[in-house]
C-alpha cells in the first residue's frame, strides 16, 4: 500500500486519460464488428505503444482489451452476430429481446453488466493480487482437465430442446478442433496433405463462418426474418425490480469471471457460459433463457468482462498470461523494461500500482462512452438490410482475410457457414459446436499430459484437494441438469395428459 500515493502522482496526467479513451474507442468497434478481434486490435495498434511510457501504453491496450469484451455484445444484440466468441451467450437472450423491441434496454444491460464485472475484476486485482495468484499455483493438468470437462458440463444449458442434438454438435466441434498436428506426439491428423490445415482452424474463422455468415444464409431463406424493425424510441430504462432481479446472477457471475479470469488458458468464453448455466439453473424463471431473459444478458457480460483483470493477476504476479491478450501486453512489458513475474511489484511497484488503479478508471470511461456509443451503435438496426448484408458479408470476408491473410480462410469461413446452415435447417444448435472448439484442444492436452505423468493411473484425477474440488462441481451441475430434465419431463407428460 506504500505504492499507492506515488501511483496516483504517476496515473493522473492528462495524456493518460487520452490513450486510455483511444483505446476504449478502438475496443468497442473492433469488439462489434464480426471478424475484427480484439487480438487482432492489439496486435494491430501495439507499435503505437512503442514511443510511449508504460503506464500510457498499459491504459491503452487495457481500453482495447476492456472495451472489445463488451463491444462484442452490441452486434450480438443488434445483428444475431457476436462480435467476439464470448459474446455467443449474450447473443441467446439479447437478440431476442431486441426482437421484443427492446434493444435499448438489452444494451443497457450488457453495458451496465461489462462495467459491474470490471470493476470486480480490476479492484479483485489491485487488493487481492498476490493472495489470490496463489490459488492459480495450485492448479495443475489434471485440475485443468477437470475444468475443461466442467466446461462441457455447459451443452445442457446451450442445447435448447434436444440435450441429445446439443451432445452431438459438441462432438462435431470437439472433432472439428482434431484436425491439425498432434499437440503430443507432433503428427498430423486430419490435414490430407493439406498445408493450410497444419494449424487446425483458427477460432475466428470458424466464429465468422458459424455465426455471421450462416445468419446471412438464414435471413435468405426466409424474406420476413431479414426484415429489421426500426429501433424504439424508449431509452430501454431498466426498472428497480429488475435490478433486483438481475443482482444475484450478476454478483455470482463477477466470481466465477474472476475465478476462471485467473486460471491461466481458460478464457472469457468458458466464464460466459459458465455464468450463463448457472444464471439459468438459479433463476426463478428458467423458462425465459433463450427468449429474451435479461438474466441471461447480464450474467455472460459480467462474467467476460470479469476477466479481464483477473487475467493480469498470474500475468504480473507469475509472469504467466492469462489469454492471448495478456501474452500479447506482456510482451508490452517487457518493451518497457518490466519483467513479469514476483519481483515486478518489487522493483517497479508504484507503476504497478499506477496501472492497477488505471484499470478501475477504464471501465468507468467505458461506461460513460458506452452510454454515447449505445445510441450511434443502435442506428446499425436502421440501415436497410440489402446494405446491412452487404456490410457484413464485406466485414466478414474482411476479417477472414486479415487473420492469416489467407484465401484459404475465406473459404474455410464460407464452408462453416454452410454446416451451421444445414444443422440449423435440421434443428440442430451451433453454439454446442462453438464449445466444442473452444475447449476441444485444451480438454484433450490436459487429459492425455495427465495419463503421461501419472504412468496411466486415472487416480490423478482424485489426488488433491483441487480435484476434488472441481470434480464436485461437475457433479453438482449434472445434478441440476438432471433435476431440470425430470421437471420438463414431468411438466411436458402433464401437459399431454391434460390435452
Amino acid at each position: 500500500m506504500e505504492f499507492l500515493q506515488e501511483s496516483f502522482r504517476l496515473l493522473f496526467h492528462l495524456d493518460n486519460f487520452i490513450w486510455m479513451n483511444i483505446g476504449l474507442f478502438i475496443g468497442v468497434i473492433f469488439g462489434a464488428v464480426p471478424g475484427l478481434t480484439v487480438i487482432l486490435a492489439i496486435v494491430l495498434f501495439l507499435p503505437f505503444t512503442y514511443t510511449l511510457g508504460p503506464i500510457q501504453s498499459f491504459m491503452f491496450l487495457l481500453g482495447i482489451y476492456c472495451a472489445g469484451g463488451y463491444g462484442g455484445s452490441i452486434s450480438a444484440i443488434l445483428i444475431h452476430t457476436p462480435g467476439t466468441p464470448h459474446a455467443t451467450a449474450t447473443m441467446l437472450d439479447g437478440f431476442p429481446l431486441k426482437e421484443r423491441g427492446e434493444a435499448r434496454k438489452a444494451m443497457n444491460i450488457a453495458l451496465q453488466a461489462s462495467t459491474f464485472g470490471g470493476l470486480v475484476s480490476a479492484i479483485t486485482l489491485l487488493f487481492f493480487a498476490p493472495q489470490v495468484a496463489k490459488f492459480a499455483e495450485h492448479v495443475g493438468t489434471p485440475e485443468y482437465f477437470l475444468v475443461c470437462l466442467f466446461g462441457l458440463t455447459i451443452i445442457a444449458g446451450v442445447s435448447g430442446k434436444s440435450l441429445i442434438k446439443g451432445i452431438i454438435a459438441c462432438c462435431l466441434g470437439l472433432f472439428i478442433e482434431t484436425v491439425g498436428i498432434d499437440p503430443m506426439t507432433g503428427s498430423t491428423r486430419f490435414i490430407f496433405n493439406n498445408i493450410n490445415l497444419y494449424s487446425g482452424f483458427n477460432l475466428v474463422i470458424c466464429l465468422i463462418g458459424l455465426f455471421a455468415l450462416s445468419e446471412i444464409l438464414m435471413k435468405n431463406k426466409d424474406e420476413k426474418q431479414a426484415q429489421i424493425k426500426e429501433l424504439p424510441k424508449s431509452k430501454g430504462k431498466i426498472t428497480a425490480a429488475e435490478y433486483k432481479r438481475m443482482s444475484l446472477p450478476s454478483f455470482i457471475s463477477a466470481i466465477i469471471g474472476v475465478v476462471i479470469g485467473i486460471i491461466p488458458g481458460t478464457g472469457a468464453s468458458m466464464a460466459s457460459f459458465f455464468s450463463y448455466n448457472v444464471a439459468k439453473n438459479i433463476s426463478k424463471k428458467p423458462e425465459e433463457f433463450g427468449k429474451g431473459s435479461i438474466e441471461g444478458i447480464a450474467a455472460p457480460e459480467t462474467a467476460n468482462n470479469a476477466v479481464t483483470g483477473a487475467t493480469l493477476i498470474p500475468l504480473l504476479t507469475l509472469g504467466i498470461p492469462g489469454d492471448g491478450c495478456a501474452a500479447i501486453m506482456m510482451g508490452a512489458l517487457m518493451i518497457n523494461g518490466l519483467t513479469p513475474g514476483p519481483k515486478l511489484f518489487q522493483d517497479h511497484g508504484a507503476v504497478m500500482y499506477a496501472i492497477m488503479v488505471g484499470l478501475i478508471f477504464v471501465n468507468i470511461f467505458m461506461f460513460l462512452q458506452g452510454k454515447y456509443l449505445t445510441a450511434m451503435f443502435a442506428k446499425i438496426i436502421n440501415i436497410p438490410v440489402p446494405i446491412l448484408t452487404s456490410v457484413i458479408v464485406m466485414f466478414c470476408f474482411a476479417g477472414a482475410f486479415s487473420v492469416n491473410a489467407s484465401m484459404f480462410d475465406i473459404g474455410t469461413a464460407i464452408v462453416f457457414a454452410i454446416i451451421a446452415y444445414v444443422l440449423q435447417r435440421l434443428d440442430f444448435p451451433t453454439v454446442p459446436v462453438l464449445l466444442g472448439l473452444v475447449l476441444g484442444r485444451l480438454t484433450e492436452e490436459n487429459f492425455r499430459r495427465s495419463l503421461i505423468l501419472s504412468d496411466g493411473s486415472w487416480s490423478v484425477f482424485v489426488s488433491g484437494p483441487m480435484s476434488i474440488f472441481f470434480i464436485g462441481l461437475i457433479l453438482l451441475v449434472l445434478v441440476l441438469i438432471f433435476n431440470t430434465k425430470f421437471q420438463d419431463y414431468k411438466k411436458t407428460k402433464k401437459e399431454a395428459q391434460s390435452a
